[in-house]
């Protein structure tokens, strides 16, 4: 419930950076990316006000909240399916988490192919190419999710593009 045109198109505008930082995050989960978008929708709604941007920022919640899960549900199906436990993943990630400071953006992940990898392997009693495959696949599921995870984002944030349009031209 901003009072003036200015005022509402610095908040469009921030909502808009801090947006793409949320589909940002998706690609590169060094922040919650969904989460992100999903907190900056009615924020911007609420300041703005009116039907126009409630109903973008609902249907923009909508489609970043079915991304988040269905790519939860895709990338955890596969891992249930690969019998990969919570303890490699859980290696990975820490790998991960080392991996992006000493080799920043790549080494997110190098260092959750390596770590995955790596537990496997000895999960696996150091049969590397059955820790291959598992890894691979997990991972191929895992980008699956991102990849979904980042169109529904995009989608996401369309619905604020449309909304914001509309709000401000007509």
């Amino acid at each position: 419930m901003l009072d003036s045109t200015a005022a509402e198109a610095i908040t469009t505008v921030i909502a808009g950076l801090l947006l793409v930082v949320g589909a940002l995050g998706v690609v590169l989960p060094v922040l919650p990316g969904s989460l992100l978008i999903i907190l900056t929708l009615p924020v911007w709604a609420f300041l703005l006000g009116g039907a126009v941007p409630w109903i973008a920022a609902v249907i923009g919640i909508i489609l970043a909240i079915a991304g988040w899960s269905g790519s939860t549900v895709l990338t955890g199906r596969s891992l249930h399916q690969q019998q990969i436990p919570r303890r490699p993943i859980l290696i990975g990630i820490a790998a991960a988490v080392v991996g992006l400071f000493l080799l920043p953006p790549l080494g997110l992940f190098i260092g959750f192919a390596a770590g995955l990898f790596g537990a496997e392997y000895f999960r696996r009693g150091r049969d590397w190419r059955a820790a291959g495959t598992a890894s691979l696949r997990a991972m191929r599921a895992m980008g699956l999710g991102i990849l979904l995870e980042f169109l529904l984002a995009g989608l996401a944030i369309s619905a604020f593009v449309i909304g914001a349009l509309v709000y401000f031209v007509f």
